[in-house]
């Protein structure tokens, strides 16, 4: 990517030019102390004057009322907020009317600032003073008071604080009264300007000690660069948080760089478009770039054809690839196309806000779209993607805490389509994406997780963890069997991949990472877990069996992890001969003779249902036995699990085996040697008689009925999926 600056068309600037705002993405806005604002259109090549400021007006900062609150597009949009050295602040429209001027500071208002929603305003000045107004320029309240100048401010993402300068120190102050203050030393000169970026919670700044830095939000320093010769005197992130520039004397850099070669054979094609390239994605087969004004969809078999459709606005913040279809999103909505041009649907939700959503909080597949809620962090949309609508339940994800990044997985179908989550604390979390009236899992499988991507064609997850690259091979064994996820996980030393590295893609036996220097760096993952999936996938067991044999005689250090997740694949697939098979390899000799106890029992049902048990499903497995009318096992599963009340509860509702619950009960008490004090038990003890022998009796009499039912179900039939 290279920077193009052009001079335009007369009028143009006579003096020194101090600050310019972006309208869109081919307008801008420029002020001077010639005391002109002028208006550049860069699809024309034309610049108009808009106003003539009066002579005692010197400009120093201007920023424009937000674009989109809400969703929709506001009147006030029209405006933006001058300062100026006169200690004044100056509401201007869009055609150069001044609104309104405010006496805000002592000496010159050094920056002016409107909040996301456009509900507030902030101005700092020489005088020390950072001071919060209404969006018609009526004071709220004066925040802080120092003895030297603020030279810069800015919002913090949801608009619930303020970063500002004094002298070298960067500081972030709560709107909140009392409430606690982050306070750092940044740079060894006055620090002249900073940008916060609402997308990617990143600080820049820039001072005289000739340096820009990056920051996170709680003050950690995230890159430096080498000194300039002279001081920086402007920062600014590109809204996507992907790139950002900085500005010193006679000088002008974008930091960050793209380009696109074809590895397989090194053909070179040069792609020449009529707008600026503003957003360009390149995965599944296609590249979309999109320009100021159109969509160009190439097939990487056919790079001379492109498909090209109007875009609705020249602003793409954001271009997000499936295998079938892909999303752009801009400052008017979120829009999902087909490869082929075609409009598939344009979802929407409760206050949308198009202008702060990223590739971390928003996520597609073929299926599904999934969007962090910008009004409260812990929500998250689930949308149908054919339709732009809500599943059919119309209840978004709801997390305990605020969510970082989502990610879904894109092989499977729609029932089986998982989301990964990544919260404030760095956990990893994944659940279903649909319900189906069951109360929704959402449960951990890593912690100190910065940066996730799930594989372009199997869901395998990789991720960031701590100090070290992780592949979770098979994120389903956590609703499998828990206690196996972590021989199913590989990891190694990430410190090649230097400080705060970030996933960018995970394509085939491939991850691409990008360093913080913004380099990108390759690691190869192994084929053979692809292969399994692809194996449990076609329902070859067989070949699944082999391929673990085999990867046991070339490569034993995976011989563990290639078991432990064919074990778990076999379980959620209910295919028990394997899953026996694959037990045993990893010395799991306790879950060989469950299983084999459940190859053994007489029905259907009851396999299934001490399946379900096998993975921890009790409610499952409970439901199940009840709809099949095998009370008593339902019974027996609680009090195997020692949930007595429950097996009480169920004695007395079906009106069978109350003596069954009470001689075990007693014999448990026995055992540990105490007395009942469970006051239902106390109660129904009373009334029945407690007899092993007719107990017993009972309980062959169940199993006898059991086996005679089943006999009778599947004479002349196949065996089940759960025998094989």
């Amino acid at each position: 990517m290279r920077l193009k600056t052009s001079l335009l068309k007369e009028p143009k600037h006579k003096e020194l030019v101090s600050c310019v705002g972006w309208t869109t993405a081919d307008e801008l806005y420029s002020s001077s102390d010639d005391h002109q604002i002028l208006k550049w259109n860069l699809l024309t090549n034309e610049t108009a004057q808009i106003v003539r400021l009066a002579e005692e007006i010197y400009p120093i900062d201007l920023h424009w009322f937000p674009k989109t609150t809400g969703g929709k597009k506001q009147m006030q949009a029209e405006i933006f907020v001058l300062t100026s050295t006169d200690g004044k602040f100056h509401l201007v429209s869009k055609t150069g009317r001044v609104e309104k001027s405010v006496e805000a500071h002592r000496g010159a208002v050094l920056a002016g600032r409107w909040n996301y929603e456009g509900t507030a305003l902030v101005t700092v000045g020489e005088d020390g003073q950072i001071k919060i107004w209404s969006k018609t320029g009526m004071l709220r309240s004066t925040m802080v008071q120092q003895g030297t100048p603020v030279y810069s401010v800015a919002w913090g993402p949801d608009s619930d604080k303020i970063l500002y300068t004094s002298r070298k120190q960067l500081i972030i102050k709560p709107l909140q009264p009392n409430a606690k203050v982050l306070q750092w030393k940044a740079h060894d000169g006055v620090i002249l300007k900073i940008d916060w970026n609402a997308v990617n919670d990143l600080i820049l700044s820039g001072g005289e000690d000739c340096k820009y830095k990056v920051w996170d939000s709680y003050g950690r320093l995230l890159y430096s660069a080498q000194a300039h010769d002279y001081p920086i005197t402007s920062v600014a992130w590109a809204p996507d948080g992907q790139l950002f520039a900085v500005g010193s004397f006679n000088t002008l850099r974008l930091c960050d760089k793209t380009g696109v070669r074809n590895v397989l054979n090194d053909a070179l094609d040069v792609l020449e478009f009529r707008d600026r390239v503003i957003k360009a994605s390149l995965s599944y087969g296609h590249l979309v770039v999109a320009t100021s004004l159109q969509c160009y969809v190439y097939s990487t078999k056919n790079w001379n054809t492109p498909l090209v459709f109007d875009l609705k606005e020249g602003t793409v913040s954001l271009i997000l690839q499936a295998e079938r279809h892909f999303l752009l999103l801009d400052g008017a909505g979120i829009y999902l196309y087909s490869y082929e041009g075609r409009l598939i649907s344009s979802p929407k939700f409760p206050g949308m806000r198009t202008d702060i959503l990223s590739s971390q909080t928003v996520s597609i597949s073929n299926d599904t779209i999934a969007v962090r809620d910008q009004a409260d962090d812990k929500v998250i949309y689930l949308i149908d993607a054919p339709s732009g609508k809500p599943f059919s339940d119309g209840k978004p994800l709801v997390h305990k805490i605020e969510v970082m990044e989502v990610a879904l997985d894109q092989f499977g179908s729609p029932s089986e389509r998982k989301i990964a989550i990544i919260d404030k604390n760095r956990d990893l979390y994944i659940t279903s994406v649909r319900r189906f009236g069951k109360e929704q899992k959402i449960i951990k499988i890593g912690t100190m997780v910065h940066s996730i991507a799930w594989n372009d064609k199997i869901n395998i997850l990789c991720g960031m963890q701590n100090m070290y690259f992780v592949v979770w091979y098979y994120p389903n064994t956590i609703y499998v069997d828990k206690e196996l996820l972590s021989k199913t996980v590989y990891e190694k030393d990430a410190s090649e991949f230097g400080k705060s590295p970030q996933i960018v893609n995970y394509v085939g036996n491939q991850v691409t990472i990008r360093r913080a220097d913004g380099s990108l760096i390759y690691t190869s993952i192994s084929p053979y877990p692809a292969i399994l999936h692809e194996y449990v996938s076609a329902s070859r067991w067989d070949d699944a069996v082999r391929l673990c044999r085999f990867v046991k005689t070339t490569t034993p250090e995976e011989e563990q992890t290639m078991w432990s997740c064919l074990a778990a694949m076999a379980i959620a697939h209910k295919d028990l001969m394997t899953a026996e098979v694959a037990y045993a390899a990893i010395g799991e000799i306790d879950k060989v003779q469950y299983i084999n106890l459940i190859k053994d029992l007489p029905s259907k049902e009851s396999r299934m249902a001490h399946l379900l048990l096998f993975t921890g499903n009790t409610q499952d497995a409970e439901g199940t036995l009840i709809q099949a009318g095998l009370i008593y096992q339902a019974i027996q599963v609680n009090i195997n699990l020692y949930n007595w009340d429950r097996a009480l509860e169920l004695a007395v509702k079906y009106k069978t085996h109350v003596d069954t619950v009470l001689a075990y009960r007693k014999k448990f008490l026995e055992d540990f040697q105490k007395e009942e004090s469970n006051k239902r038990f106390l109660q129904y003890a009373e009334g029945v008689e407690v007899n092993w022998e007719k107990i017993q009796a009972k309980i062959e009499m169940e199993f006898a009925k059991e086996r005679e039912r089943a006999a009778t179900v599947t004479t002349g039939s196949r065996s089940t999926p759960l025998n094989r």
